[in-house]
C-alpha cells in the first residue's frame, strides 16, 4: 500500500514538473509569427519621452504586417509602449501574467501573428521558453520577429526603430 502511495505522488509531480515552462518546452507552431520587443525608453516607472516617440515608432515598424492581437502584463511602461500600435490597429491590449506566457501565447495565436511588449524577466522566460537561445530583445528598440522555418527550426528577425 506504501509503495502504491508513493508510485502516485510521484507520477503527480512528474505531471506537475512537466508542465512548468522548461527551456525549449513551447513549440512554436507552423505559420506562427511572434513580434516581441521590451518596452520603450523609461525614466522611472513610466515611459521617457524619448519612450512615448519610441512608442509611436512602432506603428511604423510594423506597417503592413497583419496583427492579430496584442499582449502585455499589466505593467504601466508595457502598456504605454503598446498603445499606439494597438490604436492604430483597432485592437486591445490584452494583459497576461508573464509567468509561463509563452504557453499561453503560442496555443490562442497558433497560425497568427501577435505582439509582447514586456520586460527583461518575461522577455528571457519566453526566449527561454521557445528555445531561441542568445539573448531575447532587452534592449530599447530592439524589435524581434520569430517564427518557425521550414525545416523546423526557428528564424529570428532582428529589427531596430524608434529615435537613436
Amino acid at each position: 500500500m506504501m509503495a502504491r502511495a508513493f508510485n502516485s505522488s510521484c507520477v503527480l509531480l512528474i505531471f506537475v514538473l512537466a508542465s512548468c515552462s522548461q527551456p525549449g518546452s513551447v513549440t512554436v507552431p507552423s505559420k506562427t509569427t511572434m513580434i516581441i520587443l521590451r518596452h520603450a525608453d523609461r525614466d522611472g516607472d513610466d515611459l521617457s519621452e524619448k519612450g512615448r516617440a519610441r512608442a509611436e515608432a512602432l506603428v511604423d515598424a510594423v506597417s503592413g504586417m497583419p496583427i492579430d492581437a496584442i499582449y502585455s502584463p499589466g505593467i504601466q511602461r508595457n502598456l504605454d509602449t503598446a498603445a499606439p500600435l494597438a490604436a492604430a490597429r483597432g485592437l486591445e491590449i490584452t494583459r497576461i501574467p508573464p509567468t509561463n506566457a509563452a504557453t499561453r501565447l503560442f496555443s490562442e495565436n497558433a497560425g497568427k501573428t501577435f505582439v509582447w511588449v514586456g520586460n527583461k524577466g518575461n522577455l528571457a522566460e519566453i526566449w527561454g521558453a521557445i528555445g531561441a537561445g542568445g539573448q531575447p530583445p532587452i534592449e530599447y528598440g530592439e524589435l524581434y520577429f520569430v517564427r518557425k522555418g521550414e525545416l523546423g527550426t526557428l528564424i529570428i528577425d532582428r529589427r531596430f526603430f524608434g529615435p537613436e
